[in-house]
């Protein structure tokens, strides 16, 4: 697939997983810094999540695993969740995730975690 195939298809899976909100953070991303914002729009949005294998479902369960185990994420953490509920993914399974983690990253980093996913839950219920 060529470049502009790969950015387009990445641009239509950004959206798929983050509405509006994704492309709304690729446009300040570019505004910084141009190359990057192509860079990740085609190679993780266009290549890494539309590859066989796993479901979006699960990659995005997988993301928010990461980023709850990296514990410095907190913007990137917070719009995956947002990505999860967009999904279709119940807030419960969110929850157990994080727990999950809490053995592999600590329990800081859970609670830090579930914290964030609170203020996911409550502003969406606004």
């Amino acid at each position: 697939m060529d470049l502009a195939g790969r950015y387009n298809r990445g641009l239509e899976k950004l959206d798929e997983i983050h509405a509006g909100l994704g492309k709304q953070v690729m446009e300040r991303l570019k505004e910084v810094c141009p190359d990057f914002e192509r860079l990740t729009t085609e190679f993780a949005y266009g290549e890494i999540y539309n590859r066989p294998g796993l479901d979006l479902r699960t990659r995005q369960l997988c993301t928010v695993a990461a980023l709850t185990v990296l514990g410095n994420g907190a913007p990137q953490l917070k719009a995956h969740i947002n990505g999860a509920l967009n999904l279709g993914i119940s807030t419960q399974e969110i929850v157990e995730v994080i727990i999950q983690m809490a053995l592999y990253g600590g329990f800081h980093c859970a609670q830090n975690a579930l914290f964030l996913a609170a203020e996911v839950f409550q502003e969406r219920q606004r």
